[in-house]
């Protein structure tokens, strides 16, 4: 039986997808991977994103402002992101890829919280799920989401904290991301996370091209290699395939109202 899944969180705007999408949206749909969610990462590629979700079926557009480039992000930009919230394009599901990052050098920190808490409100505004980015910040960027409380939460991406943190998280109605860490024996801590969290607490994504699996280090992820990360979460969890495949799917329609 061939299950269907959606990516969550797919840089498809960035090499090798640009300028090859429809051999791209192809190969991934051979591989069951039927949606896909491409969050931009600055106000330069909001309409790149945006314009990819409109010519493409499969594909759905989140815009945000990324911790990763907090030095390009300005005033004007938030203001191009309410503007293009404004305008609410029917395939423009998330506000993302947000959040909170202490892992690079010189993380304009305050900085980085201030665009945040923007990004929050704005989310609760125009209802809005997020999709967030947290390196060494579980603890701080749940703080912020308790005192913003949003109705329609959103998806902590590219998880590899603590069961506690995870749990803190759920707790709040957020999903959490299941990606390609889980394929590699070492990361044995992230793999029990996503063993004992409730189902209906997770969603699949690729980070593509970012975030390669085990076995194909070195070369760009892709969004149809979401079935290698369904194939290990088999492995590492108790329910049936297809149960697993139908409630990531629920997971995605619940979250993202990708009908």
């Amino acid at each position: 039986m061939k299950m269907t899944f959606y990516d969550t969180h797919c840089h498809f705007d960035f090499p090798p997808f640009s300028a090859d999408e429809i051999n791209s949206v192809e190969l991934a749909a051979q591989a069951g991977v039927e949606k896909i969610i491409v969050p931009a990462i600055e106000a330069d590629r909001f309409s790149k994103v945006l314009t990819l979700a409109e010519n493409h079926p499969a594909l759905y557009a989140a815009i945000g402002l990324h911790p990763i480039v907090i030095h390009r992000h300005q005033e004007a930009s938030l203001a191009l992101l309410e503007h293009h919230l404004q305008q609410r394009p029917p395939k423009l599901v998330a506000i993302g890829e947000i959040g909170l990052d202490l892992y690079m050098e010189n993380p304009l920190f305050a900085k980085q919280e201030a665009m945040l808490d923007v990004q929050l409100k704005l989310a609760k505004r125009y209802d809005l799920p997020v999709i967030l980015h947290s390196r060494r910040t579980h603890d701080k960027l749940a703080a912020h989401l308790k005192r913003h409380d949003l109705p329609r939460t959103g998806v902590v991406h590219g998880f590899a904290g603590s069961l506690q943190q995870a749990e803190r998280f759920v707790a709040m109605g957020y999903k959490i991301g299941v990606g390609g860490t889980i394929t590699y024996p070492r990361a044995s801590k992230t793999r029990d996370v996503m063993a004992r969290l409730p189902l209906s607490a997770l969603v699949l994504e690729t980070d593509a091209p970012d975030m390669p699996l085990n076995g194909w280090q070195g070369q760009p992820n892709r969004p149809e290699r979401i079935a290698e990360i369904f194939h290990t979460l088999c492995q590492l969890r108790s329910e049936p395939p297809n149960v697993m495949a139908e409630a990531f799917i629920h997971n995605c329609h619940k979250l993202f109202r990708m009908e």
